[in-house]
């Protein structure tokens, strides 16, 4: 389906045909409410990606020892939200009938509906570990019902009562915090109990998506919508090396924007968790 691309992340040197994982950028920020710029992070992390090993001393593995692809970035035809989302359903059905795990990175979280509903469409008793500082539970947003407000509702509207779970979440309209209580299983400030939740997820298919801003804005100052009050960097990633005992059969990461931190460190930090979650899911 795809030739290399000319600048692939570090160690996603496979061919597309002997991949079990594949990456592809999501430069879409057509929703963002706050500081647009997320369409640029995947280019961003090519390019950084550089400066970082192949190799994980958190895991002992190299993304060497794996087979992964990196399809580049998608295109898409920016004002109309619905081909956006079509275009990147598409491309994850077509990674999954091909016996891959789509790798996605954003963009605004609005992409994440588009990979879950292909990655649903082939796993219906699907779950979802949500890493975020927002809810992201609205219905709607100033009357927008397809927004990085309400993407984790859309969500919901597909899997259903307590699929989902939440960790990290700090921010939000009161009512978004009420909804998550009743339908999902939500993780107010932290990431206290997510070992239960692994353990509780243990065979069952999960897609994972990230939102960089769960991280405090000290550590992740380049995205849109920075929230203080975050999880460290190392309180991540020992959620990220979890994810070995699941099933994870789709997953994301977003909201990177990185114009707003000209030292680089958050498109650097990005770039660490990019190997970190490879090396987690592949090669199982």
């Amino acid at each position: 389906m795809w030739n290399k691309n000319i600048e692939a992340f570090i160690g996603f040197d496979s061919e597309y045909q002997d991949a079990d994982i594949v990456l592809f950028g999501a430069p879409f920020d057509g929703t963002t409410s706050f500081r647009p710029g997320t369409r640029f992070a995947g280019k961003a992390i090519r390019s950084e990606s550089m400066g970082i090993e192949t190799y994980s001393p958190y895991q002992d593995r190299d993304l060497c020892e794996l087979n992964l692809f990196d399809a580049g970035e998608l295109e898409f035809a920016f004002g109309n939200t619905n081909r956006v989302l079509q275009k990147i359903e598409e491309t994850t059905r077509t990674i999954l009938e091909d016996h891959k795990i789509p790798f996605m990175i954003g963009g605004e979280h609005l992409v994440t509906l588009g990979s879950v509903r292909a990655v649903f469409e082939k796993y219906p008793d699907l779950h979802i570990i949500h890493l975020d500082a927002h809810t992201d539970l609205r219905n709607d947003y100033l009357g927008e019902e397809l927004s990085h407000a309400t993407v984790i509702r859309r969500v919901w509207d597909l899997v259903g009562d307590k699929k989902i779970f939440q960790f990290g979440i700090r921010s939000g309209e009161k009512y978004e915090f009420e909804f998550a209580r009743e339908h999902n299983t939500i993780r107010k400030f932290d990431l206290e109990g997510f070992q239960s939740c692994i353990d509780y997820l243990k065979g069952k298919p999960v897609y994972f998506t990230l939102d960089l801003d769960v991280l405090d804005p000290s550590i992740f100052p380049g995205t849109g919508t920075p929230e203080a009050g975050g999880v460290t960097f190392k309180e991540l990633l020992n959620a990220v090396l979890q994810l070995k005992d699941l099933n994870i059969v789709g997953c994301d990461m977003n909201e990177l924007s990185p114009q707003y931190d000209q030292s680089g460190v958050s498109t650097a930090v990005a770039c660490k968790l990019v190997r970190e979650i490879a090396l987690a899911i592949g090669g199982r």
